[in-house]
């Protein structure tokens, strides 16, 4: 299922923003022109990862500073070690969609 979620002037730069598509919480993140899209709660604890800081292609937890990928939804440092969601993002006549699997 493909669905609209903003214009992408409309997403703030280098840093997170959470959407409610369905039951899905999703952290979203706009660095340059590229948006990535991942589960909003960090495997290790109940943190909205849309609040965390965002360097260098990845999302620190802003309860215990795991780092997650914003490509891969994989952690890269302790406490987290399993990984989060991603949502397939694309960008098409200046509108941000995300895809989410049929369940």
């Amino acid at each position: 299922m493909k669905v609209e979620i903003t214009p992408l002037d409309k997403l703030p730069r280098d840093r997170g923003v959470r959407v409610k598509v369905g039951d899905h919480r999703i952290a979203m993140f706009r660095i340059g022109d590229d948006v990535y899209a991942l589960g909003d709660v960090c495997s290790h604890a109940e943190a909205s990862l849309a609040e965390g800081e965002v360097f260098e292609g990845s999302v620190e937890c802003p309860r215990h500073g795991s780092e997650f990928d914003l490509e891969t939804g994989a952690p890269s440092s302790l406490p987290a070690t399993a990984p989060v969601p991603t949502y397939e993002v694309s960008v098409e006549d200046g509108t941000v969609y995300l895809t989410l699997e049929d369940q």
